[in-house]
């Protein structure tokens, strides 16, 4: 029986029709893999997802984490389930083997991450944020800091987080007052809240490692004065071993409408709670240079948005599936033109509109999934590619397609998860069903690191101009040369060939429309639609990418896969990419209507 969380079949071909995720074992740092590993992580991946993170998914929206005062609890079945994966080495297969991790390609690590998130969203969260974080300090921690810290995250027995937002401030970073004063002994002591902390406490593994933004006192204003700094829950001896707690320490939990399996903390630091060797402040390690925080946590931020994006796409993902089977029991109507009461009802899979929300779904999410793994084979190559300029050009490309990678998902799986709870009916509504759920945690990444609206004016006030539009321009011309090889395949290929090279030339027409006048505030004020144009563009690429890959294939008999994904393909083109000609309008005409709303008139 095919899975309802994702499929495998859709894997196997991005992976490998697709992506060449095989070539890779043929570089020299994925050498000790190949086919048969690659395989085996998947399949082991699928079959861990589905025996125990599936089977409490429920249970950890029902009963979700509660603070006592003293302690924050959180059902059994997640320990259970994270001990399982980190006795497998699922929790660490994309960090490198020299602190124990899989270093499996970063394409093969995403999908295989993607089980988990479709089958449980809530209790992924905690190996997610806990790989971003020893990447982080691989990156620019000390060897100690590694050791101390990143090994036993990949053994499963420390979890990690992030911790940026503070109540007052929220994204606005120039504006936190988190305070980290220098101890005199190698050591800081820090002082501050953090709010909306994911993981930010529990009792899930042995100690939590919390990567907390902050600022020395004398050092510059704003974003340039922010330094970054390991604050343990628990301080670790010499030895490894785990000592004294730290005065990190909750206040409260937030209770979020999704994603209410992850604990969500508001923490407090240097409160008194506890204090190590009698002296007040959470202790705290530099990591890094002084006031240099904010680049390194963007390390960690650029591949959490990522991995939001994964997210998004893997919940809106299940969500289809769940409904396409629905659709394919629930008996109910008979088709038009048959008036005969006597016949009996038909799968409501047989009625046109039904087929409509099920073709504009797996347009969205298997479009999502193409972009998410297309993005983490571009880490592959920012890693492992032949060649300073091809890694150089790889992560141009990246760095240009994150604001989209992380929005996109975000805003449309969530409608795929709207339009599965309307082929349920009724009972799409009602929590017996799963798709209820998949909705309200899928409504929480269009706020997970960063809004809509700070990726749009990333992507139209940075990343469509810097360097004189060079980023942009990379990524009109790779989704053109995509063009170019379906236009020589004639069909259907060639006629989307000609519409994506239109909207191609719409998105450049527009960048420069919208800056004609150089006023950011002009500028900046549609910057939304232009996100959201934009990436129904570069989605329409993935689409065209993955016909011209799965051209000349044929379907064994009694399967219809590449049938579906030439529909799909279709739908997309004709009924969603025509949805950008009005919101590239709207940019390029500079449109002042929300610039010169003033606030009281709202």
């Amino acid at each position: 029986m095919a899975s309802t969380l994702l499929s495998a079949r859709d894997l196997r071909f991005l992976l490998y029709e697709w992506l060449d995720a095989e070539s890779l074992t043929r570089r020299a740092h994925y050498a000790d893999h190949s086919r048969e590993t690659l395989d085996g992580a998947l399949e082991l991946a699928e079959r861990v997802a589905t025996d125990h993170f599936a089977p409490h998914n429920k249970a950890n929206d029902a009963n979700e984490p509660h603070f006592d005062g003293e302690r924050v609890h959180v059902i059994p079945e997640v320990k259970k389930a994270l001990e399982v994966m980190a006795e497998t080495g699922l929790n660490a297969l994309g960090l490198p083997a020299s602190v124990g991790g899989g270093q499996l390609p970063q394409v093969v690590a995403g999908a295989c991450s993607a089980w988990f998130q479709a089958a449980n969203l809530g209790s992924s969260a905690y190996p997610f944020l806990t790989a971003g974080n020893a990447r982080l300090l691989l990156a620019h921690g000390t060897p100690e800091q590694v050791d101390t810290y990143v090994r036993p995250m990949v053994e499963g027995r420390f979890t990690g987080t992030m911790c940026l937002s503070e109540p007052q401030a929220g994204s606005s970073l120039a504006d936190i007052t988190t305070r980290a004063r220098d101890a005199g002994d190698g050591t800081y002591r820090l002082f501050g809240n953090k709010m909306w902390i994911s993981a930010g406490d529990h009792e899930l593994t042995e100690n939590i490692v919390h990567l907390v933004l902050a600022k020395i006192p004398g050092g510059p204003p704003g974003v340039k004065g922010i330094s970054l700094f390991i604050v343990p829950k628990y301080l670790v001896n010499p030895d490894g071993s785990i000592g004294e707690r730290n005065d990190v320490v909750p206040a409260g939990l937030n209770h979020k409408m999704g994603y209410r399996g992850t604990v969500n903390a508001l923490l407090n630091f240097g409160e008194g709670g506890h204090t190590p060797g009698g002296e007040p402040g959470a202790v705290g390690y530099l990591v890094g240079e002084p006031h240099q925080g904010l680049r390194y946590m963007f390390h960690m931020m650029n591949g959490a948005r990522i991995g939001v994006g994964a997210g998004a796409t893997a919940v809106g993902y299940t969500g289809y599936l769940k409904s396409l089977a629905y659709a394919r029991e629930r008996l109910q109507g008979r088709p038009l033109g048959d008036k005969d009461p006597s016949h009996p009802p038909v799968p409501i899979i047989e009625h046109t509109d039904v087929r409509r929300m099920l073709l504009a779904q797996k347009s969205y999410v298997e479009g999502a999934l193409a972009l998410v793994l297309y993005c983490a084979r571009l880490v592959d190559e920012t890693v492992t590619a032949d060649g300073a300029a091809a890694r150089e050009r790889a992560d141009a490309l990246l760095d240009v397609l994150t604001p989209i990678v992380k929005s996109w998902p975000s805003q449309w799986c969530l409608e795929a998860n709207s339009l599965a709870i309307q082929v349920h009916g009724g009972y799409g509504y009602t929590r017996e069903y799963d798709v209820e759920q998949h909705y309200r945690d899928n409504r929480l990444n269009a706020i997970h690191e960063g809004t809509h609206g700070i990726q749009a004016l990333d992507l139209l006030g940075r990343k469509a101009v810097q360097g004189g539009g060079a980023g942009l321009g990379l990524l009109v011309e790779t989704a053109r040369a995509t063009s170019a090889r379906a236009r020589d395949l004639g069909g259907a290929e060639a006629e989307f060939a000609d519409l994506l090279d239109a909207a191609l030339e719409r998105v450049a027409r527009t960048t420069a429309a919208a800056w004609a006048n150089g006023d950011p505030a002009e500028a900046l004020a549609n910057a939304t639609p232009y996100l959201e144009a934009v990436g129904h563009v570069v989605v329409a690429w993935m689409w065209l990418e993955q016909l011209v890959a799965a051209h000349g294939r044929e379907d064994a008999p009694g399967e219809a896969f590449y049938a579906g994904k030439r529909a799909a393909a279709a739908y997309f083109f004709r009924h969603e990419l025509p949805r950008t000609g009005p919101q590239f309008d709207l940019v390029s005409s500079r449109d002042r209507t929300v610039l010169d709303t003033p606030p009281d008139a709202l």
